[in-house]
């Protein structure tokens, strides 16, 4: 087994790996899945496909994603993570470019699910990688921060997709993600695979650690029902708000942009806001008041005026949603500190698999000929599910 000395790294050096797996989430989320959502409106509006259509292409990423989760479980060991992760950021580019190219449904759709597979891949590997050089270096508290790429990626998604609406339809509105996603993924990898890591102890062999508890027992089930909870309920406004936005206002107004620059400033300073929340008031009473405040976005949007309930959807479904998902994974390392890697691997996948069945239960209501809005009321009720559950998970020792 190679060792390394567990020296603390440099500022510099610090910033320069959390920077690279900032900047590889911001490729695969913001500019792979995140930027569908303020597309969507436009591409339907170009006629490249209808409301109902684009809900399963949003469906065919998710299950991509799902799958991609599945696959980072399954090569999890830093050997394989050094092939898949820049792999997977270079079929990210690839799926991007034949986007530009199309605008057959069928082949968009695939192609949606590829670009899925590789976000999985990267959205587990990345800061899997990273959380392992700051072990070894004591700096694992710092690993979260790579989630405020998620946000930036947000942020540059809205501004790619208004500056570029004027002059750009149809399959052309992916070029300029397709161009920014070639220099960042590119800086992005090369980071990320100059850092040394020592192979572990029986990692050669492929055979799984063992663990003293089950991954499912009485204080994890009601973990993970309450993030399956928390999955749908955010994915629907997460992937809809904008095209919600254009059905409840008139041509022109400013929230139809927005809406989604909204919720990308909210998301950027959402990491160390729930961080600091959860070291202040313990994380599970944080995760509490995360899920009440996502689900009053989620109920704004269906209940409140249109100007009004889409801005508190956004403002408040934008700055929790990314704190669900630390608080959760930091509870669920609480509950079992042995196989914390294994739990959160279960719980990303989890999540990838609601993530799936929002947009799949929204078309469904569609073709059945309800609205978007009470399409949203299916994201209401899963997080008051989800909250429910949260209620059940035992508090850490």
């Amino acid at each position: 087994m190679t060792t390394l000395p567990q020296t603390a790294p440099s500022p510099r050096e610090l910033f320069s790996v959390l920077a690279a797996g900032a900047m590889v989430l911001l490729v695969v989320h913001g500019l792979g899945r995140f930027v569908y959502t303020p597309l969507l409106p436009h591409l339907v509006d170009d006629g490249q496909f209808g409301a109902g259509e684009g809900a399963a292409v949003a469906t065919w990423n998710y299950l991509g994603y799902l799958m991609g989760a599945l696959l980072a479980i399954r090569w999890h060991r830093v050997d394989q993570i050094r092939t898949l992760l820049p792999v997977s950021l270079a079929v990210h580019v690839a799926t991007t470019l034949i986007l530009t190219q199309t605008d057959h449904l069928t082949v968009i759709s695939a192609t949606r699910w590829l670009n899925g597979v590789a976000n999985g891949i990267v959205f587990v590997q990345a800061p899997a990688l990273i959380l392992e050089w700051l072990v070894l270096r004591n700096r694992a508290a710092m690993s979260g921060l790579v989630y405020i790429g998620v946000g930036l990626g947000l942020l540059l998604s809205s501004g790619v997709v208004t500056g570029s609406n004027d002059w750009l339809q149809g399959a052309g509105r992916w070029w300029p993600v397709a161009l920014l996603s070639v220099p960042l993924a590119w800086w992005g990898a090369a980071r990320l695979m100059a850092l040394e890591l020592p192979v572990r102890e029986g990692a050669a062999s492929g055979k799984p650690v063992k663990t003293t508890t089950p991954l499912l027992d009485r204080a994890s089930i009601p973990l993970f029902l309450s993030y399956a909870g928390a999955g749908l309920g955010y994915i629907l406004p997460m992937t809809f708000l904008p095209l919600l936005a254009k059905l409840q206002l008139p041509s022109g107004h400013w929230l139809l942009n927005g809406t989604w620059l909204i919720v990308a400033l909210v998301t950027i300073p959402a990491p160390w806001l729930w961080n600091r929340l959860g070291a202040r008031l313990g994380d599970l009473p944080a995760l509490k008041l995360n899920f009440i405040i996502q689900l009053a976005g989620v109920l704004a949007a269906v209940v409140l005026p249109s100007e009004i309930g889409l801005i508190l959807c956004a403002a408040l479904v934008g700055s929790t949603f990314l704190g669900t998902v630390l608080l959760t994974q930091r509870i669920g390392r609480a509950l079992h500190p042995h196989q914390g890697p294994r739990l959160s691997a279960a719980m990303v996948a989890l999540y990838g698999f609601t993530q799936m069945v929002g947009p799949w239960l929204t078309k469904q209501w569609l073709d059945a000929g309800g609205t978007l809005v009470s399409a949203f009321g299916i994201g209401v009720a899963a997080l008051a599910f989800g909250l429910v559950f949260v209620f059940f998970v035992p508090a850490s020792e």
